[in-house]
C-alpha cells in the first residue's frame, strides 16, 4: 500500500515501496489527487506496465533536442548535420514548451497538420513571394527527426515514456515526384549564359551534374584522387545513402574534368576539383555555387528549374539511351527500383517514334 504524508507546506506527498520496484513518490495538492495517482501506480506495477514518468515530466522537448544535437547529430554526416539543426528550429517552435510526457499522438498529428497548412519561407533573393505549401515530404523529414528524439530518449537516456508518440500518426502521403524537364532551348541559353560567366566552374559542375547524374554536394566535394581520367570514372566514397559507389564518364564530363583539372586558375596543391577562396585558416574549401545559380536561373526566367532537376534530367536521359533499370541505378546509385521511378520522367513526344517502329505501317 502507498504512504500518504501531509507535508509543511499543506501538499500530500504520496510514497510506494513495493518489492522489485524502485521507491516511487509523487506530491499533490490534494489527498484525493494522491490517492487516484497511488491507486493507478500501483495497479501499473501488479500488471507489471508500470513506467517512471518523472524525468519525462521534466524533461522539456527543448532540453531533449539540444541533448540530441549535441550527442546524436555530430555522429552523422555533415549535411544532414546541417539539415537537422533546421528542422530543430521548427520543432522546437512548436514543442519547445511542452514536457516529453505531454506530446501525445495528438499532438503530434496537430503539428502535422499545421505545417502541411503552412506556407514555404523564402530563401536567397527571390524577385516574388513564395506561395507553396510546406511539401510532405519535409513534413515526414521532420516527423522522422521527431520520432528519433524520442527513440533515443526511450533507449539510451533511460527516459520514462510508455510509447513513442510519432509511431502512432499517420505520415503524409509521398508527393509524386517533380517532373521538371530541361528543354532543349532552356539547356542552350543556359549553357551560353555559363560559357560567359567569370568563373568557368559553374560550367563544368552543370554539364558534370546532366552527364553523370551526380548530386550537387557529391559534385562540389570531388577531389582529384577520385577522378580517374584514363578509365573515364569517378569513385564517390561518401554519398547520400551511405552506398560507396563508381560512376562512369561520358566523353564531355570527362572533357569538362580535364578543363578543370589543367585549367591555370587551379592552384598549387589544392585536392579540390572545385574550390573556393581560402578561408581564415588559409584552407580551401568547396565552391559554394548555389547564390550563383539561382541569380543566373532567375535572370533567364527558370525560377522553378532547381539544381537537383539536373540530376532527373541526366536520370531520364540514360533511360531514353536505353540503358536498363539495373545500370541506371548503378551510375545513379538509387537503391529500389520504386526511387529510381519517381526521378524518371520520359517525354511523350519522343516515344512516339518508337510506338510507329512497334506498330509498322498502317495498311
Amino acid at each position: 500500500m502507498a504512504t500518504l504524508v501531509r507535508t509543511s507546506a499543506g501538499t500530500w506527498k504520496a510514497v510506494i515501496r513495493r518489492r522489485g520496484w524502485p521507491t516511487t513518490t509523487k506530491s499533490f495538492r490534494t489527498k484525493r489527487d494522491a490517492e487516484d495517482w497511488s491507486r493507478r501506480v500501483e495497479d501499473e506495477m501488479v500488471r507489471g506496465v508500470y513506467v517512471q514518468r518523472t524525468s519525462s515530466e521534466r524533461t522539456l522537448f527543448t532540453q531533449a533536442m539540444r541533448q540530441y544535437l549535441a550527442e546524436v547529430t555530430p555522429t552523422k554526416r555533415p549535411s544532414t548535420q546541417k539539415s537537422d539543426h533546421q528542422k530543430a528550429d521548427t520543432l522546437i517552435e512548436f514543442f519547445g514548451a511542452y514536457s516529453l510526457q505531454a506530446i501525445t499522438p495528438a499532438l503530434v498529428a496537430s503539428y502535422r497538420d499545421q505545417r502541411l497548412a503552412s506556407k514555404v519561407k523564402p530563401r536567397y533573393r527571390q524577385r516574388s513571394p513564395v506561395t507553396k505549401l510546406v511539401s510532405p515530404g519535409t513534413v515526414r523529414r521532420e516527423l522522422a527527426l521527431l520520432g528519433h528524439v524520442f527513440t533515443v530518449a526511450l533507449k539510451e537516456w533511460g527516459i520514462g515514456l510508455t510509447a513513442n508518440p510519432v509511431q502512432s500518426i499517420r505520415r503524409p502521403a509521398p508527393g509524386d515526384g517533380r517532373n521538371r524537364r530541361l528543354r532543349p532551348d532552356e539547356e542552350r541559353q543556359l549553357m551560353s549564359a555559363l560559357a560567359k560567366h567569370s568563373n568557368p566552374m559553374l560550367r563544368w559542375i552543370v554539364v558534370l551534374a546532366l552527364e553523370t547524374g551526380m548530386r550537387s554536394s557529391e559534385i562540389s566535394s570531388l577531389r582529384t584522387d577520385q577522378v580517374d581520367i584514363n578509365r573515364r570514372v569517378v569513385r564517390l566514397d561518401v554519398t547520400k545513402n551511405g552506398s560507396a559507389r563508381t560512376v562512369p564518364l561520358s566523353r564531355r564530363a570527362a572533357q569538362v574534368l580535364q578543363e578543370a583539372l589543367d585549367h591555370p586558375i587551379r592552384p598549387k596543391g589544392c585536392s579540390l576539383i572545385f574550390f573556393g577562396e581560402p578561408g581564415q585558416d588559409g584552407e580551401r574549401r568547396p565552391y559554394q555555387f548555389k547564390k550563383t545559380w539561382v541569380d543566373m536561373k532567375s535572370r533567364l526566367g527558370f525560377a522553378d528549374l532547381r539544381f537537383h532537376d539536373l540530376r532527373h534530367e541526366a536520370v531520364s536521359r540514360m533511360v531514353e539511351a536505353g540503358l536498363s533499370d539495373q545500370e541506371v541505378s548503378a551510375i545513379s546509385g538509387h537503391r529500389s527500383m520504386q526511387m529510381l521511378k519517381r526521378y524518371t520522367h520520359l517525354r511523350a513526344e519522343d516515344l512516339v517514334p518508337k510506338l510507329d517502329a512497334v506498330g509498322g505501317e498502317i495498311s
